[in-house]
């Protein structure tokens, strides 16, 4: 059944979903708000894969539907995947990032196992409009995911998750008490938690008009088929964006910062 939502209820799902699998992030927004913070969030990210009947365009189906318009697009060449970003009208709200996995470059095991698990979705659950929170449906056992992981972490990532945030994106900006992401970074430390430090701690610079940091996903429970193992799930993200000659913020995203960023969420990280 098809489910009918507006965009607040579909971002209150999302934090649900996304703190539930990511309790460090409830901490560290529950942290900023002690320090008398008004946490405004910057973006939120989903991943997926190339498929005709997913892709990024599936995912982008509920947000084109309340407002949201397709932007800037990114490549990742070692990686194998490609992204867009999208906007909506209501510069409050936060843009929306999707990623996906250029199947048809991985090896035959690889699309063999990925094309089963997809053709295995039930068409009803493509249609709803919750599928963005929806999770993983389909089946699959540790091993798989185990030897899907060595090829790709993202693709892995996303046969042990399915369709959920992989993470939430704190605008440094809109904080009142911080002054950069310089500051931000040693305070997320000091309540007990590690920063992704491929590429640095700050991925960015102000040439690039986007500084970028992210906790280390923490490992979670993760029941497949055969056996329940621990799998890095989400992290945080925190954002300081920088001022365009008109004197806007900067609203892309950088590919070789984001390329950092997805490594939050590796195993031997």
């Amino acid at each position: 059944m098809k489910l009918q939502m507006d965009l607040e209820t579909l971002l209150e799902l999302m934090w649900a979903d996304y703190v539930r699998l990511n309790p460090a992030a409830k901490k560290i927004h529950d942290a900023f708000v002690a320090h008398g913070e008004k946490v405004q969030n910057d973006h939120v990210a989903f991943r997926t894969i190339k498929h005709p009947r997913l892709g990024i365009d599936q995912l982008a189906r509920v947000f084109e539907k309340l407002g949201y318009e397709k932007k800037n697009h990114y490549s990742f060449k070692e990686k194998k995947l490609s992204a867009f970003h999208y906007e909506h009208p209501d510069e409050n709200q936060p843009k929306i990032f999707i990623s996906e996995l250029l199947l048809e470059e991985f090896s035959p095991f690889c699309q063999q196992t990925l094309n089963r698990l997809i053709e295995s979705i039930p068409e009803s659950a493509l249609l709803r409009d919750d599928f963005s929170v929806s999770g993983r449906p389909w089946n699959l056992t540790s091993a798989e995911y185990l030897k899907l992981a060595d090829e790709s972490e993202y693709a892995s990532w996303v046969a042990a998750y399915g369709f959920r945030p992989n993470h939430f994106t704190v605008l440094v900006n809109a904080l009142k008490t911080f002054k950069n992401l310089a500051e931000v970074n040693p305070f997320v430390k000091s309540l007990g938690f590690s920063l992704n430090s491929s590429g640095g701690e700050i991925k960015g610079s102000k040439a690039d008009l986007l500084e970028q940091s992210s906790t280390l996903a923490e490992k979670v429970p993760v029941a497949f088929s055969d056996q329940t193992i621990p799998v890095p799930a989400c992290y945080y993200e925190f954002a300081e964006r920088h001022a365009l000659p008109n004197g806007k913020l900067y609203s892309g995203f950088v590919a070789a910062s984001a390329d950092k960023i997805f490594e939050s969420t590796d195993r031997q990280k």
